[in-house]
């Protein structure tokens, strides 16, 4: 037999130029695989993006309790609360998670609620808003993706479900 040392049985059927590297059709089959993997990973990966990004409007909001709290302690009224420049208010609170914020006062000075809109993801649908207000109430509601409706109540200033 006159076969060549390391080429193999196919080296005497064909000719070097078709030996040197791959066919068009393996090298589509690889990039299309590829493709598929990359859009898996992309869907998945944006719903952990927007599960961090609600993760931050809550804390931020639960700061923004806490903030509540320390500034009627000190002024005995929210007069002001929702644009105090020595507190976070929500909109500052907001601000970093590139979100719409709400804050509403009451007619009364007594009371404030704060309200976020959350992004869609498996654990909250696409109406889903985060509202927080002077009681201490702190929930995620998908009843209302309208935070104005949830929060601008002039008696008690407080959320609504």
């Amino acid at each position: 037999m006159n076969k060549q040392k390391g080429k193999g049985a196919l080296a005497n059927t064909y000719p070097a130029s078709f030996m040197r590297g791959f066919t068009i059709i393996e090298l589509l089959v690889v990039v299309a695989i590829i493709a598929v993997l990359a859009a898996i990973v992309l869907v998945n990966v944006t719903g952990y993006i927007n599960q961090g990004k609600n993760a931050a409007i809550k804390a931020n909001l639960a700061t923004v309790l806490t903030n509540g709290a320390v500034f009627y302690d000190d002024n005995s009224t929210y007069d002001g609360f929702c644009g105090s420049a020595n507190f976070t208010g929500p909109q500052a609170a907001i601000a970093a998670t590139a979100e719409a914020a709400i804050c509403f006062v009451n007619d009364a000075d007594t009371a404030w609620c704060s309200c976020a809109s959350l992004k869609t993801t498996g654990d909250e649908g696409a109406a889903a808003t985060f509202c927080v207000d002077s009681t201490g109430y702190k929930k995620v509601s998908e009843v209302s993706a309208d935070c104005t409706a949830r929060c601008t109540t002039p008696a008690t200033g407080g959320c609504i479900d």
